[in-house]
């Protein structure tokens, strides 16, 4: 009996195990593909193994070369090693360099911003011959299966973005908690090759000074200088806090910084140019306050540099201006406050200029001119000299034209165009008709038609082109009176002519008379 009942234990055993080795191998509905594919991928898991001999490559499984391959410089391999490895495990190349001492050397890092899920292990093999392996001990025994579309697309996105960061122009790096470079773009990475004097080591060299983020925002800004050979170039550096680490990119500043430097230069010379100006300036921005102002001003408004210094706003330095008595004294305030109102409104529209005679004698001519974005400038300028050499000019003219007008004689001054320069009264008086050119004047000396010898000499002495000598001669007058006549060449080709009447003898002035030729000619 216990022999049956083995014999029957034994049966069934072999049955469940030729069911399972039968359904191992013969795949059921909705299961076989998956299962192959299982058995398949767990025949390609393949450790991370290198073989260095004297920091030379000399093998390694398919899994380490990809991964070398990811590092695209340096064109040492080891340092490309170290390149990867820095970043996950900490001080790992101190602790490597004592492998020749300790013969084995195993190090625990992280992946990402995980725990510690890497493994390192480096074996000194003889003969100068080392083993590295790096292993994921979470997933040493299982395999990950990926779609092929989905994997496509995942190393697609990451080619691209990989080569993205290595081709573009700013540096782009990694800080740690230590403030150590763990990563970097190709642009770092040949940056720091060209100020290196030999092959790169771990960790990178840090090349500028690190903005760190505000509190708060996470993020921060400042710009820096590198300097390469003698040659300085500017970046602004734009720091991001990722979890423990910063992220860190530096933009390419040359030309905003030269841009800056031309346009302080350019102030510069504007304000040195300002301060040699006679003329008193003010510049007020949008909001009405003042942002500039020369030496001039101070001098001319004789407002204190402190009061200025602070910026006051325009009608404060205007009402500053009528303390110190250095605007028109107005009737009442308010209607002085309207004027200044106006003044504003017209400086900030167009160009307006307004005169304005002080208290104390002087006079100013105040000149309001828009400018970009709502600003306005105002320029002072002291005219008291201009105004005054002004009403003296004015004074002799008048001088001279009542001079003039008490003389006996008519006189009438002609242009080499014919136009009438200028009469006295005494020939407008005999001659009604006015006349602004020779032309009409001529008309006016023949009213009755008939050209008399007299009128034919004048006639011919005015219109004669290159007359230089004067010339004398006697005409009928309007009613008919006897009038001598006589045509005075004048600088510039002008000509001079005076009309006496009741005698028939030519006009003489004499020797004391070019005084009046000369003030005659002026006119």
């Amino acid at each position: 009996m216990l022999t049956a009942l083995f014999c029957g234990t034994v049966s069934v055993l072999l049955a469940v195990g030729l069911i399972r080795l039968w359904d191992r191998y013969r795949p059921g509905p909705g299961q076989g593909r998956s299962s192959r594919t299982a058995a398949a991928l767990d025949g390609q898991v393949q450790p991370v193994v290198f073989l260095f001999r004297h920091n030379t490559l000399v093998d390694a499984t398919p899994p380490a070369r990809e991964l070398l391959d990811r590092v695209a410089v340096p064109d040492d391999d080891w340092l490309r090693l170290m390149q990867w490895v820095g970043p996950r495990f900490g001080h790992a190349a101190e602790q490597l360099a004592q492998l020749p001492h300790q013969g084995r050397v195993e190090l625990l890092g992280q992946h990402g911003h995980g725990s510690a899920t890497l493994r390192l292990l480096a074996e000194d093999l003889g003969d100068h011959m080392w083993r590295v392996t790096i292993t994921d001990p979470q997933s040493q025994h299982c395999g990950t299966v990926v779609d092929s579309m989905s994997l496509q697309a995942l190393e697609e996105e990451l080619d691209l973005l990989r080569g993205a960061l290595d081709q573009t122009p700013m540096l782009v790096w990694r800080l740690d908690q230590d403030d150590r470079v763990t990563w970097a773009n190709a642009a770092y990475l040949r940056r720091a090759e060209a100020r290196s004097e030999g092959a790169l080591g771990w960790p990178l060299p840090k090349l500028l000074d690190t903005p760190r983020p505000v509190p708060g925002a996470g993020h921060g800004t400042r710009r820096a200088a590198l300097e390469d050979k003698g040659i300085v170039s500017w970046y602004d550096c734009h720091s991001h806090r990722l979890g423990d680490q910063l992220m860190m990119f530096a933009l390419p500043a040359d030309a905003a910084v030269r841009a800056e430097r031309s346009l302080r230069e350019f102030v510069q010379t504007l304000t040195k140019t300002f301060a040699d100006l006679p003329i008193g300036l003010a510049i007020f921005d949008q909001s009405r306050k003042l942002q500039l102002f020369n030496p001039s001003l101070i001098d001319l408004t004789r407002l204190p540099t402190g009061f200025l210094t602070a910026r006051p706003t325009l009608f404060d330095f205007l009402d500053q201006l009528r303390e110190q008595r250095m605007v028109p004294e107005p009737k009442d305030y308010r209607s002085w406050r309207q004027h200044m109102a106006n003044l504003e409104s017209a400086a900030a529209h167009g160009h307006h200029v307004e005169t304005w005679s002080l208290p104390g004698g002087q006079t100013y001519r105040v000149t309001g001119r828009p400018h970009p974005d709502g600003a306005v400038a105002f320029l002072f300028e002291n005219i008291t000299s201009e105004m005054s050499l002004t009403r003296k000019f004015r004074a002799d003219l008048l001088l001279g034209s009542h001079v003039l007008d008490a003389l006996d004689d008519a006189l009438a001054v002609f242009a080499p165009d014919g136009k009438l320069l200028l009469d006295n009264q005494v020939y407008r008086d005999l001659w009604q008709r006015p006349a602004t050119t020779l032309s009409e004047a001529m008309l006016s000396w023949n009213d009755g038609g008939t050209m008399g010898p007299g009128f034919a000499a004048l006639r011919e002495a005015l219109l004669t082109p290159d007359g230089r000598s004067e010339v004398s001669g006697a005409m009928a007058g309007p009613q008919g009176q006897l009038l001598g006549w006589t045509v005075s060449p004048l600088t510039g080709g002008r000509r001079m002519l005076r009309f006496r009447v009741g005698s028939g003898q030519p006009l003489n002035l004499g020797q004391g008379d070019p005084n009046l030729q000369d003030a005659i000619a002026a006119r």
